[in-house]
């Protein structure tokens, strides 16, 4: 990896999932979160703030130094222990059956096999265990304008924000994973462009 991508790209995602409109999008997905969790890219901590009291621990998975270290100051503040356990969500170090639920916010589109990070959730995560997701990607289907744009700017934004994807299919990737998604919205984020902003925020149970 580069200069851009190891130390600008981490600040470039900072200063864009730290924006105000995300706050109520990231208690809503936190909301129900209990007992040992593991989040997938973490990132600089911007959930952390959210978490909620029922949580006993948070394994944090992060590839990026750059991110962990700006996160310092969320992690410190927090009274949830919150550890860096792992830095690639495509193969996860831990026991299978290890944590009650999962995290992951605006994370799928940026791993380069996420069904297979998705797969490794849905191994680590006990019987039962909730995912709890927020993450962009395909448009609906009823907006295919707004899809064409999509595949026409995955290209550059692939190349300016360490790998994002536009297009991925949020919840048939999570259901061909084996997960059952059990509560769905998809929607768009207010005051954001149509083409980076189609959100599908909910959960999912691990069989």
């Amino acid at each position: 990896m580069g200069f851009y991508t190891e130390q600008v790209v981490p600040r470039i995602i900072n200063a864009a999932c730290g924006v105000k409109t995300a706050e109520p999008l990231r208690r809503r997905v936190c909301e129900g979160l209990k007992g040992e969790v593991v989040e997938i890219g973490f990132g600089t901590g911007h959930n952390v703030p959210f978490y909620p009291a029922a949580v006993s621990g948070v394994a944090a998975v992060e590839p990026s130094d750059v991110g962990w270290k700006l996160a310092t100051e969320r992690v410190g503040a927090t009274r949830v222990p919150v550890r860096r356990a792992g830095l690639d969500g495509q193969s996860l170090p831990f026991e299978d059956n290890s944590f009650d639920a999962a995290l992951s916010t605006w994370t799928l589109c940026t791993i380069p096999d996420a069904g297979t990070a998705l797969r490794e959730v849905r191994r680590v995560l006990k019987p039962g265990g909730t995912l709890h997701f927020v993450e962009h990607g395909l448009a609906p289907e009823r907006d295919e304008n707004v899809r064409r744009w999509q595949r026409r700017l995955e290209p550059v934004q692939k190349r300016l924000f360490g790998g994002c994807h536009l297009t991925r299919p949020i919840v048939d990737m999570l259901t061909n994973a084996g997960f059952r998604v059990t509560d769905v919205e998809v929607f768009y984020e207010e005051r954001a462009p149509k083409v980076m902003a189609a959100d599908s925020l909910g959960t999912a149970v691990s069989p």
